[in-house]
């Protein structure tokens, strides 16, 4: 029996959320300070780049961009509208579904936060260099291009929730 592993390839799903991990541990301690949890800031951070948008944002397009399932969504928006920071409503096109928008204090907290998260990000750019950083985002996108060629219709075959957590 052979002790060679089978595998050519450094594990790649590992070593992606290996990088979340790093990159999300300056994040959460501002978010914990804001009493926020990783998904909640996922929904309003894309509650965020579409605040523009008066018609809100469809529930579902709210679960793909920020990596949620529908069930754990509906849970994540009743806190937060608990909280005061989203509001829902139906789609005046469409009864059947629901259209989220960040309120005004959902929105000054993207506000807040991002000003953390950007100054972490410049600190990468800073580290790795504008090109390099660059390359990372082009990189990144073209994985994700190639492992689900329908993402921009909303595909997302084979993550879960732990893996965008």
């Amino acid at each position: 029996m052979s002790t060679e592993t089978p595998f050519v390839h450094r594990n790649l799903p590992r070593l992606l959320l290996e990088a979340r991990e790093a990159v999300m541990q300056h994040t959460r301690p501002s978010l914990r300070e804001h009493g926020l949890s990783d998904q909640q800031w996922r929904v309003l951070r894309v509650l965020g780049e579409h605040a523009a948008d008066p018609a809100g944002v469809e529930t579902g397009r709210v679960a793909r961009e920020a990596l949620l399932l529908g069930p754990s969504l509906t849970g994540v928006l009743t806190r937060m509208e608990r909280d005061g920071l989203i509001s829902r409503a139906r789609c005046p096109q469409d009864a059947r579904r629901t259209v989220v928008r960040a309120t005004r204090a959902g929105l000054k907290l993207v506000a807040t936060l991002s000003q953390t998260i950007e100054a972490h990000y410049a600190w990468m750019e800073e580290r790795l260099g504008k090109a390099r950083l660059a390359q990372l985002y082009t990189l990144l996108d073209s994985v994700i291009a190639l492992e689900v060629p329908d993402a921009d219709e909303g595909g997302g075959a084979g993550w879960t929730e732990e893996d965008a957590a």
